[in-house]
């Protein structure tokens, strides 16, 4: 945001205070517990919250997130910098070792920063992450809302070895220069591309969108010169910063000659599953939570959080992974819910609301020979429903109208890498590619760089590039003068022969320009 400046092109953001809310029925727990979970960047408010269902818990809670801050602090760098080519460094003469040595500072950085728990965090990219809650936690309501976080927007449940990972993953990112906070940005996602397009135009880029990028262009040594458009139109560039998944780059843009066909065996296992279904509500009226009456029309401070149901325990989300596991969907479904609405009042008028729903696990192939056809997608809805009116009785009554869009629709609407038969994959995953640390693998074969150099100078193995972001997306995108600053000075430090006098023209070829909020409008 700072690089770009992107509130001085228009993004105007409303901060979330709280930002996690967790109401339970009477039904999943013991007479006289708690009847919800209030979270927050307010670390007083927070704890006091979980004192109401441990005080073991409230005393280790702010411990679990100082060394959750300090992992992610030893772990950035690491996402941020090109990984070692280990068969590259082997061949290399002592003079190259040394040299690569130097630019690895960052790994000596990240260990100086661990210490002696290195093995320890070498546990948290690694095991379940039930294993790590279990061991901080004894409130059930508690670790089901943070596992959540282990798992969002993934085909792995709490108990998949390497999930603790994305626990860190999720502290990483920071907003106004403050962690662990979250907003929304005012008139919808789109407001964030709208910014991001005006700062790259004052920085002398044109940006061309429906214009389909057909294949990339490469000269006779398998360098990339430019693309070629579904119209038949060439554009000539020193350099092509693609932000689709590793399987569209590659696979599909790429020339098959152009790569060695152990390059593209490799990027063709990349896994994308996931079982996700978005559904857009509008409403008129807020949701009123058993557990928290309303007070008037206006939306309290737990409908400004991101509101957690089915998760009064750690078993119900790994019940509702093996459903998906099976090609059933989940009969209690994991169910993020989100109200912007409830602080930005452009989006819906008087009295009215946007409710987004990020739900899971719904496989993209279900079991029995059925489709996701209207009938299917009406029944889901249905059932989603339902569930918000056992929490909040006469929810259905507040429904204007509502879209679902199961793992195919997000595939076909918005380019997300797709259902790959011969592997029988769920695709369409909504992060460039599954979760969990255990598949985060480099890429690479004889003869050719890492997949994350390829046509980058930074490329990561989750299929995303260090220099494009696109926040849309989560891989995200950079793109302005500062960056193209940064990727001329590393550009020259590459063996690629150019001189410092060298100025790369990059073209952004990026599918994730979609508005994940929609504006209300009246029926």
């Amino acid at each position: 945001m700072q690089d770009l400046e992107l509130v001085k092109h228009g993004l105007k953001l409303h901060l979330r205070d709280p930002c996690s809310y967790t109401p339970i029925l009477e039904s999943e727990v013991s007479r006289g517990c708690p009847q919800s979970l209030l979270m927050g960047p307010q670390a007083g408010l927070t704890v006091q919250e979980i004192g109401k269902f441990s005080k073991k818990d409230a005393e280790a809670f702010p411990l679990y997130e100082q060394q959750l801050e300090r992992f992610a602090q030893a772990i950035q760098p690491l996402l941020d910098n090109t990984p070692i080519d280990s068969k590259k460094l082997a061949k290399s003469s002592l003079w190259e070792q040394i040299k690569e040595a130097y630019h690895s500072k960052h790994i000596f950085e990240a260990g100086k920063i661990l210490g002696e728990d290195l093995p320890l965090f070498y546990e948290y990219l690694t095991a379940p992450a039930s294993k790590i809650l279990n061991q901080w936690f004894d409130s059930e309501p508690l670790k089901a809302t943070l596992a959540t976080d282990s798992v969002i927007g993934a085909m792995i449940s709490p108990d998949t070895p390497g999930s603790s990972y994305v626990l860190l993953h999720h502290v990483m990112g920071e907003l106004e220069k403050q962690k662990g906070i979250w907003a929304y940005p005012e008139g919808g996602m789109g407001a964030v591309s709208s910014a991001i397009a005006s700062s790259a135009r004052a920085a002398g880029v044109e940006i061309f969108t429906n214009k389909a990028v057909s294949q990339f262009i490469v000269d006779a040594s398998n360098g990339v010169r430019g693309v070629a458009l579904n119209d038949g139109t060439e554009v000539r560039a020193t350099a092509v910063l693609s932000n689709a998944t590793a399987k569209v780059t590659f696979l599909d843009l790429c020339p098959a000659e152009a790569l060695p066909s152990k390059f593209r065996s490799a990027i063709g296992r990349i896994d994308y599953t996931s079982p996700v279904t978005k559904i857009n509500v509008a409403t008129r009226g807020l949701p009123n939570f058993v557990a928290d009456p309303s007070v008037g029309d206006d939306p309290m401070p737990h409908h400004r959080a991101t509101i957690h149901l089915n998760c009064e325990h750690m078993s119900l989300i790994q019940e509702a992974y093996e459903d998906a596991s099976r090609g059933e969907i989940s009969r209690r479904p994991l169910i993020e819910m989100t109200i912007p609405s409830s602080m930005d009042r452009t989006i819906a008028p008087e009295g009215c609301h946007v409710l987004l729903f990020f739900t899971q696990f719904t496989p993209y192939t279900l079991a029995g020979g059925k489709t996701w056809d209207e009938k299917t997608k009406q029944a889901y809805a249905e059932q989603i429903f339902g569930d918000v009116e056992k929490y909040a009785p006469g929810f259905r009554e507040l429904i204007v109208g509502y879209e679902v869009l199961p793992p195919p629709e997000l595939e076909k609407i918005f380019g997300l890498t797709e259902y790959l038969p011969r592997r029988h994959v769920a695709g369409s995953a909504v992060f460039h590619k599954a979760g969990a640390w255990r598949i985060w693998k480099p890429v690479t074969c004889e003869g050719t760089l890492p997949v994350w150099e390829w046509c980058t100078p930074r490329w990561r193995s989750d299929g995303s590039a260090r220099l494009p972001r696109c926040t849309s997306c989560a891989a995200g995108w950079q793109l302005g003068a500062p960056s193209i600053a940064k990727f001329r000075k590393e550009r020259t430090r590459g063996n690629d022969g150019m001189g410092l006098s060298h100025i790369p023209i990059p073209i952004c070829v990026c599918p994730c320009f979609f508005p994940i909020y929609f504006t209300w409008c009246p029926l």
